[in-house]
């Protein structure tokens, strides 16, 4: 036995229990539950801010980022046991934020010390909120055709583009972005990755309206917008570097994602159930929930290797694993609940719906097969 872990899991349970506000104790997953920060966030109560505040101070919004950014400097072994405390006393994520799931994990690795210090702790303490400038309207799935441009003026980039899709653009203060600074280039080699102040003169957004009636992604338009070329991370040009660092840690939260229905196992929901189901239809469920519990285990593993080894494309079999299992659970949901489920007020079909762009988010599962098989199992083309 690991005395020294048992100890650390004594003192979080301890800690957790005086700390986590009762209200913030039911693990909730719905879009109004979830504690996104920035400078413009209002809290929906007392109880949400002081969790992200205590959280923030105790370093645990990052526990394995360093301590001089924001984070608690915890080892692997720590993270999952204050994952393990946070889960059996129901309590929710502090803040999320692509700050930390993205942005955050390429600064440690291709920022200057000069930058993680500047960027990391607001995002550790949830006062900054980042959206992603990827993908344009001819540049998808084909991501290194990015055509938005900077241009050097001086100690300056000017850009001028267009960015779409670009999830809460309308609400996020900065914006981490391709853009292309050599245009005779390869077009790998001419990209370069910058930060961008959302409220930069030349900088608008417009909303996306979507079938749902909500608005989560935008488009986003740079009209001479002069930013410094201080906030470029990495090499001039060698961005797609970075690029393809932050996909990885991309995929790898979004293949997380066929765990719950709302804030419910696949098993809770066809428990409601019980005894309406034929045999075909539980068999499958039962299957379903074996594959999803496979799929948690093989995130832990790849978790565990990634702190001593570069995984790389292999995050590509993690995403496209993931979003299938998503769709395959909410699709029994839907066979189950047949037309009952199609209710857009208490029914399933928003999940349903929002369920088939986790294969085209983060990489089309099409890309994700490609990848796996050039990059990782070295077929021929």
């Amino acid at each position: 036995m690991d005395e020294a872990l048992d100890d650390f899991r004594a003192t979080t349970r301890a800690w957790l229990a005086v700390n986590c506000p009762p209200e913030m104790r039911d693990a909730a997953q719905d879009e109004d539950a979830i504690c996104w920060g920035g400078r413009n966030w209002t809290f929906a109560s007392e109880a949400q801010r002081l969790w992200l505040e205590r959280m923030a101070v105790k370093g645990w919004t990052v526990p394995t980022w360093p301590e001089a950014y924001g984070g608690a400097g915890l080892n692997r072994a720590q993270d999952k046991v204050l994952t393990e405390e946070m889960q059996a006393i129901g309590a929710r994520l502090p803040l999320q934020s692509f700050g930390i799931w993205m942005l955050g994990p390429a600064l440690l690795h291709f920022g200057t010390d000069a930058q993680k210090r500047e960027y990391l702790p607001p995002i550790a303490r949830g006062e900054v909120r980042w959206c992603q400038g990827y993908s344009e309207p001819g540049a998808g799935s084909d991501l290194a055709s990015v055509q938005t441009r900077a241009e050097v003026d001086g100690d300056m980039y000017v850009v001028n583009g267009q960015k779409v899709w670009t999830s809460y653009a309308d609400k996020a203060d900065w914006i981490f972005a391709l853009v292309r600074t050599d245009r005779n280039a390869p077009k790998h080699k001419g990209i370069s990755f910058i930060l961008i102040d959302m409220t930069t003169p030349g900088v608008t957004t417009r909303p996306i309206r979507l079938i749902s009636g909500q608005s989560p992604f935008c488009e986003t338009f740079f009209d001479d917008v002069r930013t410094p070329r201080a906030q470029r991370v990495g090499d001039e040009n060698r961005g797609w570097d970075v690029a393809k660092y932050l996909l990885n840690h991309e995929r790898e939260v979004i293949s997380g994602g066929g765990g719950v229905l709302g804030d419910r196992s696949l098993g809770a929901v066809l428990a409601e159930m019980d005894g309406e189901m034929d045999a075909t239809l539980r068999a499958e469920a039962i299957a379903c929930e074996i594959d999803t519990l496979a799929m948690a285990l093989t995130l832990e593993r790849y978790k565990d290797q990634a702190e001593t080894t570069e995984i790389g494309d292999a995050s590509a079999m993690l995403k496209y694993a993931g979003t299938e299992l998503n769709k395959r659970r909410h699709e029994l949901v839907m066979k189950a609940k047949g037309s009952d489920a199609l209710a857009w007020e208490g029914g399933e079909a928003e999940g349903w719906l929002r369920t088939k762009a986790n294969s085209i988010e983060g990489g089309t599962s099409e890309v994700m097969l490609s990848i796996i098989s050039r990059r990782v199992l070295g077929l021929p083309g």
